[in-house]
């Protein structure tokens, strides 16, 4: 049996930050008999010795037991592909700004590298949506996305005009910017910038979020995780474009269609704290929860005791 232990490391190498705390992650597991792979293109500006240095491609991550993250989401979005394939989940240390996918904050670095050497940690799994380009009926491209898949306009100056089918049935036209498909860990992300609702990670659903629609019906629309969503280009309208997770991208010539469904794939994220969501939201976006007395009002109204008068 190989007891051998793999760590794969991303890093943001545009981050001084970054480059430093991927260095101490590096010596701190090396210490620990940990074998340390890092990407070919990042090796140079880390600069660390006794690593493997692994040129980017599907296999990267297979056997490795986490995936350490150190950016923001951004960087998160790029390890998920590389983490995927292999069902390797991934660890993410915010240095970004609001960072909802990572689990760790900067501060807390060494002692994330800790519970990683001690396998102190839990793994979930995130829902992802695949999509399927097609025109004519033959398919032009596939892709997939953790957080959304996003059909815009190539052309700033013109609308784009689009129909939305909801499991083979029509829906509604809207010329607007785009349309967003989100899962639940992105309706913090784009899908939120667009006004959708912000829906919980264990929650299992679709978002569809119209952006800037001129169109009396353009509500944001939760639907089964297992629906179809399609979004058609009108063949009269300008060439689109698909955006995954904002970093694949295909060209949508006028006419195709976006297929959107539950990916057959989850990305799985390491977990060290388990936070209620709800806290996560106030700590990201500084919600404002003076004078709550949840906790006080709820043992005022227990009920008596027996014998209590």
């Amino acid at each position: 049996m190989n007891d051998a232990r793999t760590v794969l490391v991303v890093v943001h190498t545009g981050r001084a930050d970054a480059v430093r705390s991927a260095q101490l992650v590096i010596e701190k597991l090396t210490a620990a008999g940990i074998a340390v792979r890092v990407l070919a293109d990042e090796a140079k500006d880390i600069g660390c010795t006794g690593v493997q240095v692994m040129e980017c491609g599907d296999g990267i991550a297979e056997g490795a037991e986490v995936v350490m993250v150190l950016g923001g989401d951004g960087t998160l979005l790029r390890a998920a592909d590389l983490a995927r394939p292999a069902g390797a989940p991934l660890l993410g240390v915010n240095l970004g700004h609001v960072g909802f996918l990572a689990e760790a904050e900067r501060e807390d670095l060494a002692a994330t590298v800790e519970r990683v050497v001690s396998r102190d940690y839990d793994v979930e799994e995130r829902m992802t949506i695949d999509i399927t380009v097609r025109r004519n009926g033959e398919v032009i491209g596939t892709g997939w996305a953790l957080n959304e898949s996003t059909v815009e306009k190539s052309e700033r100056e013109r609308m784009l005009e689009v129909v939305a089918e909801i499991d083979g049935r029509p829906l509604s036209n809207w010329g607007c910017d785009g349309v967003v498909c989100a899962t639940p860990t992105g309706s913090t992300a784009y899908a939120f910038s667009a006004g959708g609702p912000v829906v919980w990670p264990e929650v299992e659903a679709m978002l569809v979020v119209p952006i800037s629609a001129h169109a009396l019906f353009a509500r944001p629309l939760v639907v089964s995780p297992d629906s179809l969503v399609a979004i058609e280009v009108m063949p009269g309208t300008p060439r689109a474009v698909v955006w995954c997770d904002g970093r694949r991208t295909l060209d949508l010539p006028p006419g195709a269609r976006v297929e959107v469904r539950r990916g057959h794939r989850p990305v799985k994220l390491a977990r060290l704290h388990l936070t209620p969501f709800t806290d996560r939201l106030v700590t990201k976006f500084g919600l404002p929860v003076t004078g709550w007395r949840g906790r006080s009002r709820a043992r005022q109204e227990e009920p008596d005791a027996p014998g209590r008068g």
